[in-house]
């Protein structure tokens, strides 16, 4: 019976963060399926080291960090193929060679932050932490937190065609 309690706490667990979790794990690697394996891999390893979470009330944060150590274990594994001969201008470019920046949308803007600014802000925004809590899933310093969203808002708003996008939200 014990084991039967166990599975539907965790189940709970599951309902209630893997959506948030997915919108995470898609803000950061910007690929649907590889969002959808992170979640699926968090919640794995998490189902695994249930036992050892002491506080239901850290099980968001918990989760969060998991996510966050699958997505670095991608590049871990990750090899990539290249060509030692051939020219950088014989690679094709494959881009459409449209302007995002006219339809600039709020998750264009967020893929245009570098990854350090964008993974605080992400968790701050979709995660609803704190600058404290963010710092603990992150391994850094809360003064590097704040720093981070600070530098993340100010590029935001030297992005191009961004203030006209805002005010066309807010109207």
């Amino acid at each position: 019976m014990l084991f039967a309690g166990k599975q539907a706490e965790f189940d709970g667990v599951v309902r209630a963060f893997s959506a948030e979790l997915y919108r995470y794990a898609y803000g950061l690697c910007r690929d649907r399926f590889v969002a959808e394996d992170l979640v699926q891999d968090t919640f794995t390893r998490a189902w695994r080291a249930w036992d050892k979470l002491e506080d239901d009330k850290a099980a968001r944060a918990w989760l969060y960090t998991i996510l966050r150590h699958e997505h670095a274990r991608l590049f871990e594994r990750k090899r990539l193929d290249h060509d030692e001969d051939q020219d950088l201008d014989e690679i094709p470019d494959l881009s459409s060679g449209a302007n995002p920046l006219p339809g600039l949308e709020v998750r264009d803007a967020i893929r245009a932050l570098p990854e350090g600014y964008r993974e605080p802000l992400l968790l701050q925004v979709l995660g609803g932490f704190s600058c404290a809590e963010i710092a603990n899933v992150m391994h850094i310093s809360e003064g590097a937190v704040m720093t981070r969203l600070t530098r993340a808002r100010i590029a935001f708003r030297q992005l191009p065609g961004w203030e006209r996008q805002m005010r066309k939200k807010s109207s």
